[in-house]
């Protein structure tokens, strides 16, 4: 079991604040890591943080479409811990469903800027780190919109698409440099905001028996547990795979 432990590894986590990040700092806590917490908003880092408890961590505002906000990060990320093991872009959001000939400009470009290139821009600053060390695991969140699409979002389904393909064409070149990336790709996942939105159906049927655990949608900390696998020593030989967090639930799987 030592293989799973990331005792004293530097991870970055962007998005971290959120449902997800949320739960994949708590879980690489649990595991021994050193965490920097990057978002847009420092008062929610700080808070998941303290909230966490966690043992050894920096916060850092971090706006990812920005190239020298990425740059800011790594950088105080090196001056408080010398080095980075592991990066998971997390960082991502969707938008209010639209007909695709509806869909503003703007809206485009502001779903592939937030969802693919601040992916691009991490992975490549912290790429370059990782290279120079020659060793680094690299995380990217897609979604299962980015393999079957998404037609009432199709700037998200086309940016997480891109997630994919950058993750294959990255672990192609850099893994002369020893550097793993792949791609986890949740499908609708029990967060707290999809709950509240009333997105996520009832556990219990309608004589309140409790409905099969693979039939409801996994919670974030199934994402977490993947993404941990992925940073740990148990994974050094796994790069350039796509591996999705769905259980059955069937609007991840088909169109209807």
């Amino acid at each position: 079991m030592a293989d799973f432990f990331l005792k004293d590894q530097v991870i970055v986590v962007t998005g971290a604040a959120g449902g997800i990040g949320r739960a994949i700092c708590e879980d690489l806590s649990e595991a021994g890591a050193k965490i920097v917490l990057a978002g847009r908003n420092a008062e929610s880092l700080k808070e998941t943080a303290d909230s966490l408890k966690i043992a050894d961590s920096l916060v850092v505002s971090t706006d990812i479409t920005k190239p020298e906000s990425v740059k800011s990060l790594l950088d105080a990320t090196l001056a408080k811990f010398t080095r980075v093991d592991g990066l998971i872009n997390n960082a991502g959001g969707g938008s209010s469903m639209k007909k695709p000939e509806e869909t503003p400009y703007e809206e485009w470009v502001r779903m592939i800027d937030f969802n693919l290139t601040g992916t691009f821009n991490c992975c490549i600053e912290f790429g370059k780190h990782m290279i120079s060390r020659k060793s680094g695991k690299i995380v990217n969140i897609s979604s299962v919109a980015g393999t079957k699409g998404n037609p009432f979002m199709l700037h998200y389904s086309a940016a997480k698409a891109g997630v994919i393909s950058l993750t294959n064409n990255l672990s192609f070149m850099w893994a002369e440099h020893n550097v793993c990336v792949n791609t986890v790709v949740p499908g609708l996942i029990a967060t707290p905001n999809m709950i509240k939105w009333g997105a996520v159906p009832d556990n219990t049927d309608e004589n309140d028996d409790p409905v099969p655990r693979l039939t409801l949608p996994p919670a974030p900390s199934d994402v977490a547990g993947l993404c941990r696998y992925l940073l740990s020593p148990a994974a050094d030989m796994i790069t350039g795979e796509t591996i999705p967090v769905r259980s059955w639930f069937r609007s991840d799987r088909f169109w209807n």
